[in-house]
């Protein structure tokens, strides 16, 4: 039975989801979930939010890009390290899901959403010193390691990336970080990666 993936091209969060599922070398297809689609009382049957993106596999409904991820990484890349088995590995992936759902959300994912789809004028003050606050942080602690949560690719390295990838777009710039930068390359070298569009 083939995964069905609801979501959009240019969202970083439906982009995470679809990394994993490439890398796990799944099968799947995606449906579009624009907004009239969102809006519909059979996506509010699947998500009753309307958010993206949501996962159909077979009977399991699953919304919310974070705990996709998990559920993938159970699921079919148990023992691949995408997320680490041990407290200490899982906690540290953890976190990074949560700063995905938090700092990176309100601050680089918010302001690409308001200078590309509300005015290129946007003003993103608040979401800039967020993002640089995150991104400080991010870079400082890659000096340690080649990935986020260690020296192997998990999950949280594809819920961080998306939106911190295309902060610029956003209006903040990604210069003051070489760390950071250098993982992103990394990221973006992994197997089967592909860029979130821009168009």
């Amino acid at each position: 039975m083939t995964i069905v993936l609801h979501g959009t091209r240019l969202s970083g969060h439906s982009h995470r989801v679809e990394l994993l599922l490439r890398m796990l070398g799944l099968s799947y297809r995606v449906e579009e979930a624009s907004a009239p689609v969102r809006a519909s009382a059979a996506f509010r049957r699947l998500n009753p939010y309307g958010q993206i993106p949501v996962l159909e596999d077979g009977a399991l409904v699953l919304a919310d890009s974070n705990a996709i991820l998990v559920y993938l990484a159970k699921r079919y890349g148990a023992g691949d390290g995408w997320l680490p088995e041990d407290p200490a590995g899982a906690a540290r992936v953890q976190r990074w899901l949560s700063l995905a759902a938090g700092e990176i959300a309100y601050g680089p994912a918010k302001a690409r959403f308001m200078r590309r789809w509300v005015a290129p004028d946007a003003p993103v003050e608040q979401q800039t010193e967020i993002a640089q606050r995150v991104f400080a942080f991010m870079d400082a602690q890659l000096t340690a390691s080649a990935f986020l949560a260690g020296d192997q690719a998990t999950i949280a390295d594809l819920a961080c990336y998306s939106y911190t990838a295309r902060a610029p777009e956003g209006g903040i710039a990604l210069d003051p970080y070489p760390q950071l930068r250098a993982w992103l390359a990394r990221v973006e070298a992994l197997p089967r990666f592909f860029p979130l569009p821009t168009e």
